[in-house]
């Protein structure tokens, strides 16, 4: 294993998952921010060239305890940022058992290394679907969870973990729950890089570019107006900024939060089909499909305490700059 050890007494972070969509742009706010960053992934699902080149890279799993021991004691590390997970609802419901062994079990290794090493800092990224079907919208951190497909509960049962822990040692967490995470890196650096992703506003963008042939809309007679399914959009590059301002409350030792990641307002599948086509200057092929098990209707973050308790401000709250964003890295990947 390389030596990742501490160097010019920079804040050394490790992002697990760090290949990834999200985790890559997290890798690039924190680099921007000037932290010291390494990756360890397992390529699973990510990509060792969006790894930028100022962090360092370690393959490996994060569920082998003694591999995660040894790589944070050779690192000296300040702070874990957790993105290595399983995390597609239809999957979760097709396949349970993957869901709660990759990201339940996974991370309870994880945390263990942790306490083992003694690195006492932790930021989750987790997700608005624990919440389920919310009975009022926006939906506040106040809100029961109440999953409807393993992957909400997955992430359910680490929330969990994390408060046991940091009940019974000096460790602090921030839990971020996501909404619909979506765009690309303004400066082109970063994307959605996995071909043939679920996520709509990647549908759209693939068609736009030719990638895809045909959207499909999972469900037309939700109890929403437009009858289509209703989601908070988030810029991934707020919401990588969000994940910094959260290490740097730990860092400063401030007491851990679970904080909403969304703009409080939502779009239907339709909104955003009608937004594409109008960024995209092309009509869009769209076939009409039964919902898919484990969605719910309609979900919309309060984002009020992120903004209150991290001093979070948004710079790209707009459902077209996120679709030019991510056009405009598809576009680019497809030349």
């Amino acid at each position: 294993m390389a030596n990742i050890s501490r160097k010019n007494g920079k804040e050394h972070i490790l992002v697990t998952g760090g290949a990834g969509y999200i985790g890559s742009h997290v890798v690039l706010a924190l680099c921007d921010a000037g932290y010291r960053v390494t990756v360890v992934d397992n390529l699973s699902t990510g990509f060792r060239s969006a790894v930028p080149v100022k962090a360092a890279f370690v393959l490996g799993e994060v569920g082998d305890l003694d591999f995660v021991v040894k790589l944070l004691r050779d690192g000296s590390f300040d702070a874990v940022m957790h993105f290595a997970a399983s995390l597609t609802v239809p999957e979760s419901v097709a396949n349970p058992l993957k869901y709660y062994s990759n990201n339940s079990c996974s991370t309870r290794a994880l945390l263990e290394a942790m306490i083992i090493t003694g690195v006492c800092n932790f930021v989750f990224s987790s997700t608005a679907a624990i919440y389920g079907i919310p009975e009022e919208l926006p939906i506040t951190e106040a809100a029961i969870p109440n999953p409807i497909n393993p992957y909400g509960a997955s992430k359910l049962v680490i929330e969990w973990m994390l408060r046991d822990v940091a009940a019974a040692f000096p460790f602090r967490f921030a839990a971020l729950r996501y909404f619909n995470v979506a765009g690309a890196d303004p400066q082109g650096r970063a994307g959605q890089r996995t071909a043939g992703a679920t996520h709509l506003i990647k549908a759209v963008v693939e068609q736009v570019v030719g990638r895809r042939n045909v959207v499909e809309i999972f469900g037309t007679e939700f109890p929403t107006p437009d009858g289509t399914g209703v989601r908070d959009y988030i810029h991934v590059s707020d919401l990588a900024d969000v994940h910094v301002l959260a290490l740097k409350r730990l860092l400063a030792g401030g007491h851990c939060i679970v904080a909403n990641c969304g703009y409080g307002r939502g779009f239907s599948v339709k909104q955003v089909i009608e937004a594409a086509e109008r960024v995209g200057g092309t009509r869009l092929n769209v076939r009409l499909c039964p919902a898919r098990a484990g969605d719910p209707p309609a979900v919309i973050a309060d984002p009020s305490l992120a903004q209150s308790e991290l001093n979070w401000r948004p710079q790209y709250d707009d459902l077209d700059t996120i679709l030019r964003d991510a056009l405009r890295w598809e576009s680019r990947s497809a030349s």
